[in-house]
């Protein structure tokens, strides 16, 4: 298979869909990928035939391999992939050691970290999504949580091993002598979640249960009901809000001084929402789509699953192609597109002038983007250890230091933002004045010694100037330049505004989630910004180990819907194969045997419960004392899920008295898979985080200490170290543009009294 990543060859154990969906990445960009044993199929999928073909999605272009990693291995072996059982770990490290592979890297996938209290627990998907504070703000305000269906949690656990496995074999070829590195699903995801538990540490805000398709700081910020369909809206910022309300004939909500800030709107939600929600039935959600747009407003087209790959955008983009070895199914294909440019002279990556300690040592990024997405790909760069130059505008810099809040005070707003200070540590900050002819030639200069450029302005605007991802590549030979448009940069919805809420509005992943009579149910205020954070550091790897035989410049066009395509492929995947809607049903599964949220004997605590084999269905009745319900060791699902409403009540009364703590070590000691479900602030006490060390301090100018979590990996042992936190506004100035662009004393202050640069007096004290 050719690739960018040919020449790799991976061995897979298949032991879960994190481990197969990492190595369907490296198969599906041209390494060869061996399979060591048969895949575990139990819970995979939605059943029967959907089940098969998400299968083969996960699985096409492996080769089997001997059933044994011992007997697997060979001198050939880039990588070893092994999870998620820590013993199948262990078994890997032992294999590699005994035949003798020094450079073998091998990759350790599982449930939780081997240091803490839950290292041998049973973990599902839906218990990470309890544990990780997505599934809290799931579902009615006044009722319990929902549990998200699907593999999301595996995935995404996927693409961050896949992140740090590219890494070390970059990292490899430049000199780095690691070897290990370890991933485990709850910490990967926690992506969602860490900014919310910093803004507890830092502010004592916490996160609060709204609603379905109610999320904090937004309103509006959810899916409404069309007149033949549904539409996705997201008004944030005054402007947008004032269109809306023109949009839909009431310019004198928009004059409301209690409506102004999106804050106070949500707050007015259950005065808001019947205004809105009959306004937007009067017409189809072609109208509001084009209408909304038209004036700036985030909005977006809700598909179901059947409807989405049949979207002339997502046709056009090529988005879905037919799964080989699968009747009639139809899968996502990769969230990105790449233009790679011609071979030229061969090129290395710069090498550190000392044995490097982390693996990207000599790579340069130049960061043009803002907000959560392209700041996070970036962040995953600079964990392993490349050197990003974070730009911003004079004027206009990244809207995450301030999007709700005004500029002024002491210490200024804009350095005291927990979301920014989250996704900018271990990155340098400059800000230059993108509009003016010396700022843009400055840019220039800066890619020119980059290696990587990503920016996720709306598209188009950096073309505008002179200095999009195309054009800094043909000046650049070599660098590798990445949009992100929400909508991808080209088709007829490139140029469409969005936010993370409107990513997932259009993903189809709100179709596989909620009850069968509600609305489509988000789950999260922006969930597509971190998985578009995620794709784009996949896919910039991947171009970067591909260029290493040669200087080729590459421009990549990422869509961030489509990266949410491969969080639901499984949903996408089984309806493809069937006529009717794929059903949905709360918390409930069809492939779990019990899949049931609980309160506690603490208000306002539940746990989860997840049951998928006989054995654990019984350790449950044990448990509960409800012995008559088990079953024999032969009882099949069928049979399992016929009790399914009489085991969910008797778990809910055993439940009612217990302490959440006390009750999920219980049901994890018996065997049975069970977590609390978290809110953000909750994760800060954690006993697993705590134990292995997730959360720790960091000092900045401005705030002092503050709580900074640990990248989602380790390599060799170890957490990549916190090197500096998030740069102040400017900070970097002199140390890039003098001391490495080269830049004379005159010139760094003359381009600094015109505003080039950024004078003192508007960048305040962060000089």
């Amino acid at each position: 298979m050719s690739g960018p990543l040919a020449g790799l060859t991976i061995l897979e154990c298949p032991d879960g869909v994190a481990t197969r969906y990492c190595g369907r990445l490296f198969a599906a960009h041209g390494a060869t990928v061996l399979q060591a044993g048969s895949p575990n199929a139990i819970g995979v999928g939605y059943g029967g035939t959907g089940s098969a073909a998400y299968a083969s999605w996960l699985d096409h272009g492996k080769q089997p391999a001997s059933s044994r990693i011992g007997a697997a291995l060979s001198s050939t072996i880039d990588l070893v992939i092994a999870g998620q059982n820590p013993d199948q770990v262990k078994a890997a490290d032992a294999s590699i050691e005994a035949a003798g592979l020094s450079a073998v890297v091998r990759l350790g996938l599982t449930w939780f970290a081997a240091d803490g209290p839950y290292a041998r627990w049973s973990g599902t998907d839906a218990l990470i999504q309890a544990m990780s504070g997505v599934a809290y703000a799931t579902g009615p305000k006044d009722g319990q949580p929902l549990l998200p269906r699907g593999h999301a949690p595996q995935v995404v656990a996927g693409a961050t091993a896949f992140i740090a496995a590219m890494g070390a074999l970059i990292g490899r070829d430049a000199g780095w002598q690691g070897r290990r590195i370890d991933v485990n699903i709850l910490d990967a995801n926690l992506c969602f979640s860490e900014g919310g538990a910093a803004s507890l540490a830092l502010t004592g805000d916490k996160v609060v249960r709204r609603g379905v398709n109610r999320f904090t700081p937004t309103y509006p910020g959810g899916i409404y009901r069309a007149s033949d369909g549904w539409i996705g809206v997201t008004a944030l910022t005054v402007p947008q809000w004032t269109a809306l309300c023109d949009l839909i004939g009431r310019p004198e909500l928009a004059r409301d001084p209690q409506s102004q800030v999106a804050l106070q709107r949500l707050d007015r939600a259950d005065a808001l929402d019947p205004v809105l929600v009959p306004a937007f039935k009067t017409r189809p959600a072609a109208y509001w789509l084009k209408e909304g747009q038209a004036r700036r407003i985030p909005m977006a087209p809700v598909p179901d699953l059947a409807a989405l790959p049949r979207t002339p955008h997502w046709q056009g983009r090529g988005s879905f192609a037919p799964v080989p070895g699968a009747d009639s199914a139809v899968g996502p294909t990769m969230p990105f597109r790449m233009d790679v440019g011609a071979r030229a002279d061969t090129v290395a990556l710069r090498r550190p002038k000392t044995m490097p300690d982390l693996p990207l040592r000599g790579v340069r990024v130049l960061d043009l983007s803002m907000g959560w997405a392209g700041p996070l790909a970036t962040r995953h760069f600079a964990d392993l250890g490349a050197d990003i130059v974070k730009v911003e505008s004079c004027t206009h810099f990244d809207w995450w230091r301030a999007f709700d809040g005004p500029l002024d005070g002491d210490p200024p707003p804009y350095e005291t933002r927990p979301s920014f200070l989250m996704v900018n540590r271990n990155k340098r900050g400059i800000t230059l004045d993108l509009k003016t002819e010396a700022g843009k030639a400055l840019v220039r200069r800066l890619a020119a010694q980059s290696d990587i450029m990503v920016e996720n302005y709306a598209p188009g605007v950096l073309d505008k100037l002179g200095i999009g991802p195309k054009a800094l590549a043909a000046g650049a030979p070599g660098l590798i330049a990445m949009s992100m448009g929400a909508f991808g940069a080209a088709g007829p919805w490139s140029g469409f505004r969005a936010y993370g809420s409107t990513v997932e509005q259009a993903s189809g992943l709100p179709f596989v989630n909620g009850e069968a009579d509600g609305p489509p149910t988000m789950q999260h205020v922006a969930y597509g910004d971190p998985i578009g954070g995620l794709y784009g550091a996949v896919a910039c790897l991947i171009a970067l180990y591909g260029r290493r035989h040669g200087r080729a410049s590459t421009v990549i066009d990422l869509g961030q819907v489509e990266c949410l395509f491969q969080l639901c492929a499984d949903a996408i995947v089984a309806q493809s194969t069937q006529s009717e809607p794929l059903m949905r049903s709360g918390s409930r599964h069809p492939l779990s045997a019990l899949r049931v949220v609980a309160p506690t004997n603490t208000a306002a605590r539940w746990i989860a419960i997840v049951v998928e084999t006989t054995p654990q269905w019984n350790a449950l009745a044990k448990t509960i004392g409800c012995a008559q319900l088990a079953m024999p060791p032969d009882t099949g699902l069928a049979r399992l899920k016929e009790r399914e409403a009489e085991m969910e009540q008797l778990v809910r009364q055993w439940a009612a008295s217990w302490d959440p703590f006390d009750a999920v070590h219980v049901l994890q000691a018996a065997g049975v898979p069970a977590a609390s479900i978290y809110a953000a602030q909750d994760l800060l006490a954690d006993p697993q985080l705590v134990g292995s060390g997730f959360w720790r301090r960091a000092r900045r100018r401005f705030i002092g200490s503050h709580i900074a979590p640990l990248a989602p990996y380790r390599i060799d042992g170890r957490a990549p170290p916190l090197q500096s936190p998030a740069p102040t506004l400017g900070e970097h100035n002199e140390a890039v543009l003098v001391g490495e662009l080269g830049l004379s004393v005159t010139e760094f202050t003359s381009l600094e009294t015109s505003g080039v640069i950024g004078t003192r007096a508007v960048l305040g004290a962060a000089q």
